[in-house]
């Protein structure tokens, strides 16, 4: 499960994603720390296990296939989502190529993947709330619990929630909403069963 990082004394108790980034230069995070900016709170992340490993390799492998050209398929980086937040997400599907985020971060996106094993009620409410107030159109959560994924859609940003969540399980397939003719088997996302 994530923590808030240990506090530095001197920082405002909520961060900007300005105050963020500039934390690096004044050496108060190392560019090595695993960490994100979640609701303006520094917010360490939890160590990955193999099974959170595989997921991530999993679900970014077959988006990667799947999208082929039509958007840039990320993969853990910093993604910019309001004013407070700067999650690393395990998969991003970006519009555009790689060359048009050489000078900034991402800020947009088709689609959201979090890959949940024990930080699944961390998806599904603080990263549920980010993302869709972003305006992100989907955000998929790969959850060992219940071996399935929960797909989200049609964000309400003023509500800090999707209007439509739906389970997609082993055996069923899921289009992306902004890139209706990329389909990607729910199998090839979810890990083996130990």
């Amino acid at each position: 499960m994530t923590e808030p990082a240990p506090a530095a004394p001197g920082l405002p108790a909520r961060l900007t994603v300005e105050q963020y980034f500039a934390l690096v230069d004044q050496g108060v995070l190392e560019e090595n720390d695993k960490v994100e900016l979640l609701e303006g709170v520094v917010v360490a992340i939890a160590s990955e296990n193999l099974w959170h490993a595989n997921g991530v390799r999993l679900a970014y492998e077959a988006l990667r296939a799947a999208v082929g050209s039509r958007a840039y398929v990320d993969q853990q980086h910093c993604f910019v989502a309001g004013q407070m937040s700067v999650p690393e997400p395990d998969v991003t599907v970006l519009p555009g190529k790689l060359t048009d985020y050489f000078t900034h971060h991402p800020s947009s996106a088709h689609l959201v993947v979090e890959v949940a094993d024990s930080s699944l009620v961390q998806e599904r409410l603080t990263k549920a709330g980010i993302y869709s107030a972003a305006g992100i159109p989907e955000y998929w959560i790969v959850a060992r619990q219940g071996d399935q994924v929960l797909v989200s859609t049609g964000p309400i940003p003023a509500e800090r929630r999707y209007a439509m969540v739906r389970i997609a399980r082993r055996g069923e397939t899921i289009t992306l909403a902004e890139l209706p003719d990329v389909v990607v088997r729910v199998d090839d996302l979810l890990p083996p069963q130990a």
